[in-house]
């Protein structure tokens, strides 16, 4: 177990020690989108023009819509010239501070419905401008236009949350590895192509073109020498593939990895919880489609991304309520015969006028929010309009303005009277627990036990549970430990926590072997404050083995301020104030309005150096957040 201290330490002393991820044993086997074309143009052709392609292109004046013909932008004090020199974009750029500098557009990002460019503001070092060229309205707008980001705010553009490297370039790019570099904080990422590429959901290629020669796939590899082949019915490993970029998650890697690889083995998907989804699991935060998905009955009859989507243009397969009556029709369709065959395009069933925006199946079943100022994206969970839950918002409001639920529930109730969808539903539950008014958690715990509820829902359900957690409720959850879902196993592994050290380890020793490696990171969490006496020697070998793995993972994210907030919570638990000081040092060096952070360094600067010392930071907390509540408090206890 002091091995687990070690580890502990040197992860929290500011991970200079920690060995970077040197990508995967396939990288040199990548072989290019172009070397596709050959045999595959259709497809190729297909893709080109894709969102998936000009996600992320070199700037040339055919990837480049926005006007930079010495157009102008200004907010909130700062101000922006966009103009071309030669074959460089260029902006001249003047920050509310008064200080002026000039960026070439090293790249662009997108192409509708709204197009951005990033800059590079360090050598290795790109970032995000928050003024964005809308391709619709042809005009440049800001995407925060409510917040006052000076430059030396966290999410100001410059700063760690707009970085391209660490939080942007995975997804918009094939093969790319981040190479942060923590001693320096600079990056050296690299890439084999950018845009998402045929080798980012098929893999890299060499063996591919080599099976064409008549070569045998090396092992590990499908015949035709890809770690994943599509189209053969494995919905799930398909599925998986693309929520790997369609979902709000942290990655447990750098970079991409390799396709084929299980979600639940490279990243933890957010749950829905307060602030991402409402209540009932409607999107509310920009949340990428997959946690929706997992909520639907869709996904648990079996249905899959390409049952709606073109895989290579990456577009619809259908237009308008076509792609929907391809199965939801009196025809039905032989995949899904569980699916009831009715009329649903028809005003019989959505009672609204022919043609209209009402009678488009996804106005009713996939509500649409706007991201980004522009882009409008829709909800996946394809559910009932349910405005007789009270829980905020839905869909016949969302169009019904002058209207409100009351009304929309008696209109449902008139034209489906014997409907079998008003039924309880977990955002009853959710809500209090949203609004921090839970009282007593047993119907939270009834939903987390709920077999019949997704797995996404009843995940959920436990992490609303941790608050509330005790030994009796402990033992009540410990079946979920065992469940199918991955995220129920990971997210009821804490609420053990409230457990007795015997049954704690008992109950979590066999999570340290699951087969799931979001699973065992997450159990082995659970077993950073067990003290070594308690294990036999099989399981501090596996708890060891995890938390160099849980290391691993958190040596990829140290760009990240959230990651030291976790090193400092870590050096905390195992009592040590040095390194945790330094962790929460490092949070507030990158962002410096984190609130969160600076009691927590106030607090370990008194313990490790003295009561002068903490006046000294509080001092400097209140010059970055003047209005904090917290520091305030601290400064009448340190007679500030």
């Amino acid at each position: 177990m002091r091995n687990l201290h070690r580890i502990a330490r040197i992860i929290a002393f500011s991970g200079c020690a920690l060995l970077q991820n040197g990508g995967w044993a396939w990288a040199q086997d990548y072989v290019g989108s172009d070397a596709c074309r050959d045999c595959h143009d259709e497809q190729v052709q297909a893709w080109a023009g894709s969102h998936h392609a000009l996600a992320w292109t070199e700037p040339t004046p055919d990837t480049v819509v926005a006007d930079f013909d010495e157009t102008t932008f200004s907010h909130d004090g700062m101000s922006v010239t966009f103009r071309q020199e030669g074959s460089d974009y260029l902006a001249d750029v003047t920050e509310k501070d008064g200080q002026s500098q000039q960026y070439r557009v090293h790249s662009v990002a997108g192409i509708e419905p709204l197009q951005q460019y990033l800059f590079e503001t360090e050598p290795g070092r790109l970032q995000s401008f928050d003024v964005v060229w809308d391709t619709q309205a042809e005009r440049w707008y800001h995407l925060y236009p409510d917040q006052d980001l000076p430059p030396d705010d966290g999410l100001h553009w410059t700063g760690p949350y707009k970085n391209w490297n660490g939080r942007c370039a995975e997804c918009h790019a094939t093969g790319f590895e981040k190479n942060f570099q923590p001693q320096t904080q600079s990056f050296a990422s690299d890439q084999v192509e950018i845009g998402v590429g045929c080798e980012a959901c098929h893999g890299p290629g060499s063996a591919h073109l080599d099976w064409t020669k008549g070569q045998p796939a090396p092992a590990g590899l499908n015949e035709f020498g890809f770690p994943i082949i599509w189209g053969t019915g494995d919905t799930e490993v398909e599925i998986q593939q693309c929520a790997g970029c369609h979902s709000r998650r942290e990655a447990l890697e750098d970079g991409n990895p390799l396709p084929g690889t299980p979600f639940h083995d490279a990243y933890n998907l957010a749950l829905l919880r307060p602030g991402l989804y409402q209540p009932d699991g409607q999107i509310l935060d920009e949340v990428y489609v997959y946690g929706s998905f997992l909520q639907s009955k869709m996904y648990a009859q079996g249905v899959g991304c390409l049952n709606c989507h073109e895989a290579h243009s990456a577009t619809l397969k259908a237009e308008g309520n076509a792609v929907c009556t391809q199965c939801h029709s009196p025809a039905g369709n032989p995949d899904f015969p569980s699916l009831r065959k009715a009329q649903y395009d028809d005003p019989s069933h959505h009672h609204h006028p022919e043609g209209g925006e009402g009678a488009q199946c996804k106005s009713c079943h996939m509500i649409e929010r706007l991201y980004m100022g522009v882009d409008g994206r829709r909800d996946h969970s394809f559910r009932v309009p349910r405005p007789d839950l009270g829980l905020g918002e839905d869909a016949c409001t969302d169009c019904h303005t002058d209207q409100d639920q009351p009304w929309a529930a008696a209109a449902i109730n008139d034209w489906f009277p014997d409907s079998d969808h008003r039924t309880p539903h977990f955002g009853t539950a959710f809500a209090p627990a949203f609004a921090g008014e839970v009282e007593d958690p047993a119907a939270l715990l009834a939903v987390a036990q709920d077999g019949a509820q997704p797995g996404i829902v009843r995940a959920t359900a436990a992490y609303l549970l941790q608050p509330f957690a005790t030994p009796e409720m402990a033992e009540q959850t410990a079946a979920m430990l065992t469940d199918e879902d991955p995220l129920v196993r990971a997210n009821a592994a804490v609420l053990q926590r409230a457990a007795g050290l015997d049954d704690r380890v008992a109950r979590l020793s066999p999570l340290l072997s699951d087969p799931v490696r979001s699973v065992r990171l997450a159990a082995a969490k659970e077993f950073l404050p067990i003290p070594a006496a308690a294990l036999t020697p099989l399981q501090r070998n596996n708890a060891r083995e995890n938390m160099a793995d849980w290391q691993r993972s958190l040596s990829n994210r140290l760009d990240f301020p959230e990651t030291h907030l976790v090193l400092g919570g870590m050096a905390l638990t195992l009592r040590n104030p040095v390194a945790a000081e330094q962790a929460f040092r490092q949070v507030v060096s990158m962002d410096p309005q984190r609130e969160d952070a600076w009691p927590m360094l106030i607090q370990l600067a008194q313990i490790n150096r003295g009561t002068d010392a903490a006046r000294q930071v509080l001092d400097e907390g209140l010059r970055t957040l003047p209005d904090s509540p917290a520091l305030q408090d601290l400064a009448r206890q340190l007679g500030r």
